[in-house]
């Protein structure tokens, strides 16, 4: 039986750890979860507290957030080369733009979407500073080499990659070539096309 378990939801975040999960290779085993119920169930609730998803289970281990959890997997599988070797330029490129999408990419994409404006002069309070500067220091790290690290795929492309494809798609991200050459690259992926279709497949089983 797998240690890795995978709590999620088609229509959630979820999705960027399955896409994870898939390209990690190994054996896991998904459990389903929906809003208001079984997300909600004393169950899950002493995995995450927080009563969302996704959340991994690795053994005794809980991981929650998905950034997290895709640096966590490909730290506790390094043989499948899923990041780059400590100390390395690479290695810094790969945490950056990991904590970079995470952080100050989705502040400045949903204060847009929803409506918030940093107040004039106020810009240093906040960790995106301003849209604008965000996609373009995102966009200038992509100029010019296929993923985050140059020319090697790594979890950080996971979340990079299914960060822009989410904004371009619903438009809270502007459509630059370049974000939506790498988008294209990176969720063609066969990983990333299974994990897709087990979502949909799911979303379709839910009715």
């Amino acid at each position: 039986m797998s240690e890795l378990h995978l709590y999620t939801n088609p229509q959630s975040r979820g999705r960027i750890a399955h896409w994870m999960m898939e390209e990690l290779g190994q054996p896991y085993q998904t459990h389903w979860l929906d809003y208001g119920t079984t997300m909600k169930a004393p169950d899950f609730l002493a995995i995450n507290s927080m009563g969302k998803v996704p959340a991994l289970r690795h053994g005794n281990a809980v991981i929650t957030e998905v950034a997290a959890i895709c640096a966590y997997v490909a730290d506790a599988f390094p043989e499948q080369g899923l990041k780059p070797a400590p100390g390395t330029p690479e290695s810094a490129a790969y945490h950056r733009w990991l904590f970079f999408a995470a952080g100050p990419l989705e502040q400045a994409v949903v204060a847009r979407s929803l409506g918030w404006a940093v107040p004039e002069g106020r810009s240093a309070m906040v960790g995106f500073g301003s849209y604008d500067d965000t996609l373009n220091a995102l966009e200038l790290a992509l100029n010019g080499a296929p993923y985050v690290c140059g020319e090697r795929f790594t979890a950080a492309d996971v979340y990079v990659g299914s960060s822009l494809g989410w904004g371009l798609m619903f438009g809270s991200i502007e459509k630059r070539p370049v974000f939506e050459a790498y988008a294209q690259r990176v969720q063609s992926r066969p990983a990333a096309l299974r994990a897709n279709e087990l979502n949909e497949a799911q979303m379709k089983a839910q009715g």
